[in-house]
């Protein structure tokens, strides 16, 4: 499972602390190792079919109990089945074993599974639910058209009362109307009982399914729980605990499905068992995107937040980690570029959020608090993207922030961006609409989702192209988060990731997206005000 380097570059220096998993560069070694698992996986024919769909991988670089330097590989779940393969490091628990506790309850579970199937698809059951739903069909007719001529005949019977009757007319006229209340009644009991009757011969089915459905419930918790104590992962410091109780101190909840089955957990897990120096990680995509996501073949990756960030939280307690920079927020001073009685517009720089977060004391809301103290307003009129630079409104009162807040919200405000994209973009024009929603598995990432996605629309034009890179300008019509950043990115947006998108493409300096202009009305003068961002990046910035 150590696989020593042949030859380590001259110039190569280890880095001082071990790869911050959600944030990094990889280390040319780990580039090295990469390159290594690729070469090995060109070899694995039988793999191609299963590795085209896409899979991650991770290397990490570590020193051996003897002080040689080399790195250990691992996949995310299995391949071919089976979670053990040569060259790639054990799974934390493997969960493959055919005889195993695992495999011998998931069977249970299909096998309860086969039996719902079964009792939904008999055909004597599946005829008396259609015939059941026909019969109550027929009845809301009936009933509907019976209801539908009692309104037709009152209002003759109402309409000759207004003209003069005999006493004997008008005792026919109630006696009619008692007679259709009554034929209503009996034909609402008739189908009642008709009904009734058929619902009993679907009643005794859908009760052992829905009996069924309950055992198949607390089978699959059951086995998820104790699946989640079988994984007991390790530190740095030499302390174990479950991936169950991981998640129960941080979240206050179960371990989402798979937890633990990713690459880096499993590369740390192996190193700390067999007493190597962790030194670098790094994790890359092979084969094909997921539909809806961003993965290009080849490319690095930060580790997931909803499976990973708890295990790596605990496992990398005892290492020397880089700190995260997403989530560090130096001391900022605002440029405030337009300033009058009720409005602001400050140039918020990349890497200070707009708004505070968990991790984020500093944000421009908490800076422009003081910047102006006698403001009464909620002051942040909308927000930007921490990684994202440019202008930024402030409004100083509330009447005011509601007025621009409509303005948003009916897209009567006029933005521009520019981006510079990874790739040349053959198209000097057009329009990307793609609906977005958040990854629920990967947060903070978004998705391409056309059923469950709300609308996200941005127009682009082409500014220059130079260095195998594109200069745009970007004209959202629509504010979803991160919607240019995967317009940018996804394979029927651009196809051109933002240059430094350390979540749908390759880390740089910064993340190349600006917001330049906005044009609004002036919620109190009426005017229509326009304001200007220089940009800080150009085609030729790393």
């Amino acid at each position: 499972m150590f696989h020593p380097f042949s030859e380590i570059p001259v110039d190569t220096v280890l880095p001082k602390l071990f790869t911050c998993p959600f944030c990094y560069t990889p280390h040319p070694l780990a580039v090295l190792a990469a390159d290594q698992v690729r070469q090995y996986l060109e070899t694995r024919t039988d793999w191609s079919d299963e590795l085209s769909l896409g899979k991650m991988f991770g290397v990490l670089i570590v020193r051996d109990t003897a002080g040689q330097l080399g790195f250990l590989a691992a996949f995310s779940g299995n391949i071919g089945g089976r979670s053990c393969h040569n060259f790639f490091v054990p799974p934390i628990y493997d969960i493959s074993l055919p005889d195993g506790y695992f495999r011998t309850e998931e069977r249970s579970i299909s096998d309860v599974n086969s039996q719902i199937a079964s009792l939904e698809e008999n055909p004597s059951f599946r005829e008396a639910e259609t015939r059941l739903t026909l019969m109550k069909q027929q009845s809301e007719r009936e009933i509907a058209e019976a209801k539908t001529a009692i309104r037709q005949h009152k209002a003759q019977r109402d309409a000759m009362r207004s003209q003069p009757l005999s006493d004997e007319q008008r005792a026919q006229l109630i006696r009619q109307s008692q007679h259709e209340k009554a034929e209503l009644k009996r034909l609402e009991r008739q189908w009642h009982a008709r009904i009734e009757a058929a619902t009993e011969d679907v009643s005794e089915v859908k009760a052992e399914i829905t009996k069924l459905r309950e055992l198949r419930r607390q089978k699959s918790e059951m086995l998820q729980a104790w699946l989640f104590n079988q994984y007991v992962v390790r530190n740095a410091r030499g302390e174990s605990k479950t991936v169950r109780l991981i998640f129960a101190d941080e979240r206050g909840t179960e371990p989402p499905a798979a937890a633990g089955e990713c690459a880096a957990p499993k590369l740390l897990q192996y190193a700390f068992v067999n007493s190597y120096q962790p030194v670098a990680m790094a994790e890359f995509w092979w084969g094909q995107s997921p539909e809806g996501e961003i993965r290009r073949h080849g490319m690095f990756y930060p580790a997931c937040h909803s499976k990973c960030e708890p295990i790596l939280n605990f496992m990398l307690q005892g290492l020397d980690v880089e700190p995260n920079r997403l989530r560090q927020t130096p001391k900022t001073e605002l440029k405030i570029i337009y300033n009058d009685k009720w409005i602001a517009a400050i140039d918020k720089p990349a890497g200070l959020p707009s708004v505070p977060g968990k991790e984020h004391a500093e944000s421009v809301y908490s800076i422009v608090k003081e910047m102006f103290a006698d403001a009464n307003g909620p002051l942040v009129v909308h927000r930007l993207d921490m990684d994202t630079s440019g202008i930024l409104l402030i409004a100083k009162t509330e009447p005011v922030f509601v007025t621009l807040q409509r303005q948003f919200a009916s897209r009567a405000v006029k933005k521009r961006y520019v981006a510079l994209l990874d790739g040349i973009l053959k198209t000097d024009s057009g329009t990307i609409s793609l609906p977005l929603r958040p990854n629920p598995d990967d947060r903070p990432r978004q998705m391409v989702d056309p059923e469950l996605g709300k609308s996200a629309i941005t127009r682009f034009s082409v500014v220059s192209r130079a260095k195998g890179r594109t200069l745009v300008n970007f004209y959202p019509e629509t504010g979803r988060t991160h919607q240019l950043r995967i317009h940018a990115a996804h394979c029927r947006g651009l196809n051109c990731p933002i240059v430094g998108d350390n979540l749908y493409g390759a880390p740089a300096s910064r993340l190349m997206l600006h917001a330049a202009e906005i044009e609004f009305v002036h919620p109190v003068t009426n005017q229509e005000i326009s304001i200007l961002s220089e940009v800080p990046f150009d085609e030729n910035s790393d």
